[in-house]
């Protein structure tokens, strides 16, 4: 039977400048890094003690993939401590913390224009 979700893609053009965004901004830990092909390398984060890993990784014909929006969302215990966090280590917010009947949400870009949900639990 499934257990969990494995791991999910991040499309990139540029893996070098996702993987110290990743890092170093969010603060998500390399599981592994390791060459794929001629041109791209498997890039593995880690979340905390998630099983689930981001993966940096474009697929060959999946290009129009990138600077689009994350379907999903990650989670955080408070959206708004998150929200200064991030912002503090320069991390850009197109949508600041909103609260809906459904839970507190912000969105961020990566450095490729991808568009994430960080929501609360």
């Amino acid at each position: 039977m499934i257990t969990h979700v494995k791991f999910v893609s991040i499309p990139t053009r540029d893996q070098a400048r996702a993987l110290r965004f990743w890092t170093e901004q969010i603060g998500f830990s390399v599981m592994t890094d390791q060459p794929f092909d001629e041109t791209q390398r498997w890039i593995e984060l880690s979340i905390r003690n998630s099983d689930t890993r981001l993966v940096l990784f474009t697929p060959t014909g999946h290009e129009e993939r990138i600077g689009s929006f994350f379907n999903g969302a990650l989670a955080c215990d408070d959206v708004e401590a998150t929200y200064r966090q991030l912002s503090d280590r320069g991390v850009p917010f197109v949508s600041a913390p909103q609260t809906q009947p459904w839970g507190t949400f912000a969105v961020f870009t990566d450095p490729d224009g991808n568009q994430f949900v960080l929501s609360s639990r």
